[in-house]
């Protein structure tokens, strides 16, 4: 079985910083874009960062400065730095990875990971 399995988060005060990962596991033929997404309580998930197979990189107007989107492709491995970390970013963070696996459909498909706490106190 595919799975993305997220690590790293956890209780941090504002201002500190935390370091997201994760790992793809499974028969996989390629990966595409990777990114991850912030789910707060009663809201909808929303992007965070994604990056492409060639480097290039995007993020939420509210993280851009404090948030760093990496991977590692010989790992399948994307990583999430986030620094100066505010209370509003408390939230459960979701892996995403675009993917051609076993068994999956030839043109690839969205993958999730079951997504890490991160909280934030002020």
């Amino acid at each position: 079985q595919v799975q993305l399995v997220e690590s790293g988060g956890g209780l941090v005060q504002a201002g500190g910083s935390l370091r997201l990962s994760c790992a793809a596991s499974g028969i996989i033929f390629s990966i595409n874009i990777m990114g991850w997404y912030s789910q707060a309580p009663g809201k909808q998930r929303e992007l965070v960062a994604v990056i492409t197979n060639s480097g290039s990189t995007n993020s939420a107007d509210s993280v851009k400065g404090r948030v760093t989107i990496s991977r590692d492709n010989a790992k399948n491995t994307v990583y999430l730095q986030m620094n100066n970390l505010k209370p509003e970013d408390t939230a459960v963070y979701y892996c995403n990875a675009n993917m051609k696996v076993l068994g999956g459909p030839r043109y690839g498909m969205d993958y999730w990971g079951k997504g890490t706490q991160v909280t934030v106190s002020s």
